[in-house]
């Protein structure tokens, strides 16, 4: 589908130089002189690559929508992560560097989504939030209720983040998977 350039939004993901880019900041620019155009920071969907576009209202380029589909995480074999559609069954196998630092919050049987451009793995959305168990952190002191201090802990699944003074080892918390960061106890 084709699309003007003035018309490129953040999120966006278009087809330019032959790859897919995400549009990452989209910044429309009306000089006093000469033409309006859109400034786009674009982010490279395969290799990472970062690249500042200028896009006028009169070129076009081609908007991609990519396939969802669901998966569930089955284990880690080597440096390959394996995933299975609920539907067909089929396994995928990504690499753990195609996930990154998301990987550790990757549980038995959680329910992904991962994007699919012609039969390729694009990209892999996990949920926002997990729950993990605290297996060490200082013990919880008495008295002390500052609204700002936290303490380091390290997590189930290995990750060291920053917790409430009251919070104690063996506690169920729910962890933002974003940047790792500590939202509130578990129920």
């Amino acid at each position: 589908m084709k699309m003007n350039g003035n018309e490129i939004r953040q999120g966006n993901i278009i087809k330019h130089q032959d790859t897919l880019w995400v549009a990452v900041k989209c910044n429309a620019v009306k000089p006093g002189k000469g033409g309006a155009f859109n400034q786009v920071e674009l982010k490279n969907l395969l290799d990472g690559r970062k690249l500042n576009e200028r896009f006028r209202a009169a070129e076009t380029v081609e908007k991609v929508r990519l396939e969802q589909k669901k998966h569930s995480y089955l284990y880690e074999d080597g440096e390959m992560l394996v995933f299975m559609n609920g539907e067909t069954y089929e396994q995928i196998h990504l690499h753990k560097d195609f996930v990154g630092d998301r990987a550790a919050y990757l549980s038995d049987g959680m329910e992904i989504d991962v994007e699919f451009y012609e039969e390729r793995a694009i990209n892999i959305s996990i949920p926002e939030q997990v729950t993990l168990e605290v297996e060490d952190t200082e013990p919880v002191v008495k008295g002390q209720t500052a609204a700002n201090s936290f303490k380091p802990a390290t997590l189930s699944n290995g990750v060291r983040t920053n917790v409430p003074p009251f919070v104690g080892v063996g506690e169920r918390l729910i962890i933002n998977t974003e940047d790792g960061s500590y939202v509130k106890r578990a129920d």
